[in-house]
């Protein structure tokens, strides 16, 4: 059987799995990834509620929920979206001329810019969020016996 290569940031914290996946690994895989497919496109539908793509909602919330809470960069940005940073300076660029996130140099380094978000989006983030963790809250009990039947 061939081995699937993955990037290695990928599975860096995962547990090597030494045995033969069962139907019921296939099954909870199968319903995990089912899950996540309709988080995604409840979360989509949710952006587009409040005039945003689900991309510039991503990029809102991995600013604002930057870990940490410190100053985030284009490079930053780039790196929590898993894209490449011409198209994190794109997204930028798109979000600044729509005035939900402004760019400003850093005092320390003048080399960088550091981005934060407007009034007006975080107004739309924290639209976004309340509902998205009620529809978390919703799935939790699914999630969790999901991961449940994958632990035994």
């Amino acid at each position: 059987m061939k081995k699937v290569a993955l990037k290695e940031d990928v599975r860096q914290n995962a547990p090597a799995v030494s045995r033969t996946p069962t139907l019921a690994d296939y099954q909870a895989l199968s319903e995990f990834r089912h899950l996540i497919r309709c988080f995604l496109e409840f979360s989509q539908k949710a952006a587009q509620g409040v005039g945003l793509t689900p991309r510039q909602h991503q990029a809102l919330l991995a600013i604002k929920g930057f870990p940490g809470g410190g100053p985030v960069t284009v490079g930053n940005l780039a790196h929590r979206l898993r894209i490449r940073h011409h198209t994190a300076v794109e997204l930028v660029d798109r979000l600044t001329e729509a005035g939900l996130v402004q760019r400003i140099d850093d005092p320390e380094d003048h080399r960088r810019v550091l981005l934060t978000l407007t009034e007006r989006a975080d107004g739309h983030l924290a639209e976004l969020s309340a509902v998205h963790l009620d529809e978390l809250a919703r799935i939790e009990p699914m999630l969790k016996g999901v991961l449940a039947r994958r632990s035994k």
